[in-house]
């Protein structure tokens, strides 16, 4: 957890808002997040569309495409947290995947050559990827060899997002002099959502069922607030007076800061909070951490996106 700096150690609280961990089960459907563990088959398309049929809501979306032979961790949005999806595509990911070489190899070769893969690599986007096939960096966090048999490599992948795993496989194959290919992926981690805490289709349609019928202790536990997707972010605590004004777009000035993360620097992205711990908006460092809390006056961030409606917290400007 990062330390905070704070600037006013008693801000004034108003009657408005909610923690998000007391939100109804409805409220959480407005603006919730699930972990989906999306099977082998699907598209990451249709697999969504199954949740917005079970949960009946209109709005929902997915963050960072599977292929449809790749299986796991699959971040679901509905309602309102849909816009904030964008934040979790920036999130590092990290993958299980089976590599076959297409000729042998000695193994502690193989093991030379992977290690040279960590790091900044260089790809080129797939020819059926859905973005422009252009040279791009990527940073490699850790790669770890889990089992070599034969042909077979099976290894671990911590990386940055829009890392091409498939892409990482090819190359690897080249730089051994053999080729491969990648033959099967799970990604078992996007961001802070891990596979440990996923559930399938059958789970959300059974937590539904139980939930229509009464018990909604099984949709509660898979429904997280959509603050969650703020988590890469460092945060700046904002005072419930200042709330509705960034609500309707203003920028937010030293004198409604109530706590800075100590990392925030000038021009990064970070995320307002209130007190309460609900999301606002996302905006952009104007100041440093230590300047937000010693500035008498002046604009601390600038607001680039609200997710908050407004109203939730009473005009005071």
């Amino acid at each position: 957890m990062a330390k905070m700096l704070v600037r006013d150690k008693s801000p004034l609280s108003v009657d408005a808002g909610k923690r998000p961990q007391d939100r109804t089960v409805e409220e959480l459907l407005e603006a919730g997040v699930i972990n989906m563990d999306k099977p082998m088959g699907p598209t990451s398309h249709q697999a969504t569309a199954w949740v917005r049929e079970i949960l009946q809501t209109e709005k929902i979306g997915h963050g960072g495409t599977l292929d449809p032979k790749v299986s796991g961790v699959l971040p679901i949005a509905t309602g309102r947290a849909v816009r904030a999806l964008n934040l979790v595509l920036r999130s590092d990911k990290e993958y299980v995947c089976l590599m076959r070489l297409h000729r042998d190899r000695k193994e502690e070769d193989v093991r030379r050559v992977i290690g040279t893969f960590m790091g900044r690599i260089y790809q080129t986007p797939p020819v059926r990827s859905a973005v422009k096939r252009q040279m791009r960096i990527r940073t490699v966090h850790r790669l770890d060899i889990l089992e070599i048999k034969g042909r077979d490599v099976l290894f671990r992948v911590e990386c940055d997002a829009g890392t091409y795993i498939r892409t990482l496989c090819v190359d690897i194959g080249d730089a051994l002099g053999v080729g491969a290919s990648m033959e099967d992926l799970r990604r078992v981690r996007s961001g802070n959502m891990g596979e440990d805490r996923s559930v399938t289709l059958q789970d959300i349609k059974d937590a539904y069922v139980d939930w229509k019928a009464g018990d909604e202790k099984w949709l509660r536990s898979m429904l997280m607030p959509f603050e969650v997707l703020f988590d890469p972010l460092p945060r700046v605590i904002v005072k419930d007076s200042a709330v509705d004004a960034i609500c309707h777009g203003a920028d937010l000035a030293v004198v409604g800061v109530a706590q800075v993360d100590e990392t925030v620097v000038k021009e990064m992205v970070v995320a307002f909070f209130t007190l309460k711990g609900e999301a606002v908006a996302v905006g952009t460092a104007k100041m440093t951490a230590e300047e937000m809390v010693k500035a008498k006056e002046g604009i601390a961030c600038t607001t680039d996106r609200v997710y908050m409606p407004s109203g939730t917290y009473p005009k005071m400007w």
